[in-house]
Order: C-alpha cells, then sequence, then structure tokens
C-alpha cells in the first residue's frame, strides 16, 4: 500500500499502463500468428503487422531492435513462402 497520494497515483498510472500494453503485446502476438499460419499473406496483412511493431517500438511496449528483428523474420517467412 502506497504512503503518500503522490505513491498511490503512480501506482494506478503504473497499472494502467501495464493493461494497455499487455493489450498491445496480445494483439502484436495475434497478428504474428495470423500472418506466420496463412499460406499466402495478404500484403494488408503484413503492412498492418509492420505498422503495430513500429508503433509498439515507438512507445516503448517492446525494444527497438525486437522489433527489427521480427520484421525481419516476417520478411524470411514471406520469402520462404513465395
Amino acid at each position: 500500500m502506497a504512503n503518500t497520494k503522490s505513491a498511490a497515483k503512480r501506482s494506478r498510472q503504473s497499472l494502467a499502463r501495464a493493461n494497455q500494453n499487455r493489450s498491445v503485446q496480445t494483439r502484436l502476438r495475434t497478428l504474428q500468428k495470423r500472418v506466420r499460419s496463412a499460406a499466402n499473406p495478404d500484403p494488408e496483412q503484413i503492412r498492418g503487422l509492420i505498422s503495430a511493431l513500429d508503433k509498439a517500438a515507438k512507445r516503448g511496449i517492446i525494444h527497438r531492435n525486437a522489433a527489427d528483428r521480427r520484421k525481419a523474420r516476417i520478411n524470411a517467412l514471406i520469402r520462404v513462402k513465395k
């Protein structure tokens, strides 16, 4: 339990941000699964995934190198499927 008003507020903010970040990470996982499992992924799906990865990296939800790595792996997978 927080000892001060400001500590209580920071705790509330932290919980709210964690929930938002969790939902973004869940969405990223879902988008990645859809692109990977598709026999021939739609270019719009791929663009959406790359955009979501870039936004998550920009907001600090995932590290920018992690976003770059995931994009590289998706692009490599798409090249193999073609």
